[in-house]
């Protein structure tokens, strides 16, 4: 029978192999710090290794490519028009808008009579007040409705103009929500320019 007892081996460690052991973990966590930290959360790079690895500035936030936000002066307003255009008239519709100012719109067609809507012929476009007769379309064609967001490219006015072609009277309602300042109407050879209140 055999009744030997385990051996137990106990390792002798020097205080110098713990010193020489704790340098050698501060050394290589100074290093992991300027080499990887230090350009990946700080964007200093005194190595160039972030640069090579492609790390440097990763916790920046990404560049935007488009201002998110636009802060107006004013508040928004909320305007709502309808015209009524026979065979072959038509009306033009403005906003005055700053550069950068949005607008959220909504316009429909409907025929006098019963039997859905009638497309009408529109361009919806600006004319700037900085570059004399210049004249920018934004969407046109031929349609019943749009809806959409637009943001003034310049400071101008911006709006519509549809022309009914068709042999039916049509009504045209236009729904608008937008930092704009002032209405205008043109038909029939004149003008109708509203302020809008403060």
């Amino acid at each position: 029978m055999n009744t030997s007892v385990p051996e137990v081996v106990v390792f002798q460690t020097s205080k110098r192999r713990i010193l020489i052991a704790t340098l050698l973990a501060l050394v290589l966590a100074v290093a992991t710090l300027v080499a990887f930290i230090l350009p990946a959360e700080f964007n200093k790079d005194p190595l160039g290794v972030g640069e090579v690895l492609g790390i440097s500035g990763l916790s920046k936030p990404a560049a935007m490519s488009a201002k998110t936000v636009h802060k107006e002066a004013s508040a928004f307003y909320e305007n709502s028009a309808s015209f009524q255009l026979m065979p072959f008239e038509f009306v033009e519709y403005k906003y005055q808008l700053s550069k950068g100012s949005g607008m959220l719109y909504s316009w429909t067609v409907s025929k006098a009579r019963v039997g859905g809507a009638s497309p009408v012929s529109f361009d919806f476009h600006g004319e700037s007040h900085e570059l004399e007769g210049y004249v920018e379309s934004y969407s046109l064609g031929e349609g019943d409705h749009e809806n959409g967001t637009f943001i003034a490219p310049f400071n101008g006015i911006h709006g519509w103009f549809w022309a009914n072609h068709g042999s039916e009277t049509v009504t045209v309602t236009l729904n608008t929500t937008g930092f704009y300042s002032e209405s205008f109407e043109f038909r029939d050879g004149f003008m109708i320019k509203q302020a809008l209140p403060k």
